[in-house]
C-alpha cells in the first residue's frame, strides 16, 4: 500500500485526487494540506510514502519552497510535483529542490498513478515533454562552449535580462511581458544565480558583452 499525502490549495482538486487515487487498491490518501507549511507538518507526522505537491500555492508556503525544506528535514521522503506549468524553469528548480518527479495537472489519470508508483519505488519520473526538454537542454549545452552560461538561461530569462540591461524597472518589465512583478523577480533571481552575478550593473555589463543591446564591447 502506497501512503499518499496531498498538498494543494484547491479543496476541489484535493477531493478529486483523493477519490481517484483511493480507487487504486494499492494506494491510500492518508492526509491533505492546503499549503506548504501545513504540508511539511503533516508529512513529518504522517510519514507518507509519497507527497503529491502542488507547485503554485499563493497562500502560505509555495510547493517549491516546501519541497526544499521538507527534503532537508526528511531526505528520504519522495515528492512528486504537480504543476500546470510546462516550463523548463519550474522543472529544473523542482529537481534542484529535491523533488523525485514532476507531472502536469493535465496528465491522464493512469499517468499520474504510474508517476506515484515510480516515485514510491525510489525512481525518478518526468512527464514526456519534460524529458524531451531535458535532453534538448543537455544536447544544447554540449554543442556550445561550456563556459558560455548564457545558454543555461530560458527564453524568458533572456528577455528579462535584456529589459533589465535597457534600464526597465521590474514593474515595467512585468507590463511589457504581461506577467506579475513577482514572476519578474523570480526570473531575475534565477538568471543572476545561473550567471553567478549579484548586482544590476554586472547584468548590464554582461548584456552589453553579449550584444543584447545592439552593440558589444
Amino acid at each position: 500500500m502506497i501512503k499518499i499525502l496531498l498538498v494543494d490549495d484547491h479543496a476541489v482538486v484535493r477531493m478529486g485526487l483523493k477519490m481517484l487515487l483511493n480507487t487504486n487498491p494499492e494506494m491510500e490518501v492518508i492526509g491533505e494540506a492546503s499549503e506548504g507549511n501545513e504540508g511539511i507538518k503533516k508529512a513529518l507526522k504522517l510519514k507518507p510514502d509519497v507527497v503529491v505537491m502542488d507547485l503554485s500555492m499563493p497562500h502560505g508556503k509555495d510547493g517549491l519552497s516546501a519541497t526544499t525544506e521538507l527534503k532537508k528535514l526528511k531526505p528520504e521522503i519522495n515528492i512528486l510535483i504537480l504543476t500546470m506549468h510546462d516550463d523548463e524553469e519550474y522543472l529544473f528548480r523542482s529537481i534542484q529542490g529535491g523533488a523525485s518527479g514532476c507531472i502536469l495537472k493535465s496528465a491522464p489519470h493512469d499517468e499520474l498513478m504510474s508517476a506515484i508508483e515510480s516515485v514510491a519505488n525510489g525512481d525518478a519520473y518526468l512527464h514526456p515533454s519534460a524529458t524531451k526538454r531535458l535532453m534538448e537542454e543537455y544536447l544544447g549545452s554540449v554543442k556550445h562552449d561550456g563556459n558560455d552560461t548564457y545558454n543555461l538561461l530560458s527564453d524568458r530569462e533572456k528577455e528579462v535580462l535584456t529589459l533589465i540591461a535597457k534600464g526597465y524597472s521590474n514593474k515595467e518589465i512585468a507590463e511589457q511581458l504581461v506577467i506579475s512583478v513577482k514572476t519578474v523577480e523570480t526570473h531575475k533571481g534565477n538568471l543572476m544565480e545561473k550567471l553567478q552575478m549579484k548586482t544590476r550593473p554586472e547584468l548590464v555589463e554582461y548584456a552589453v558583452r553579449k550584444g543584447l543591446l545592439g552593440y558589444g564591447i
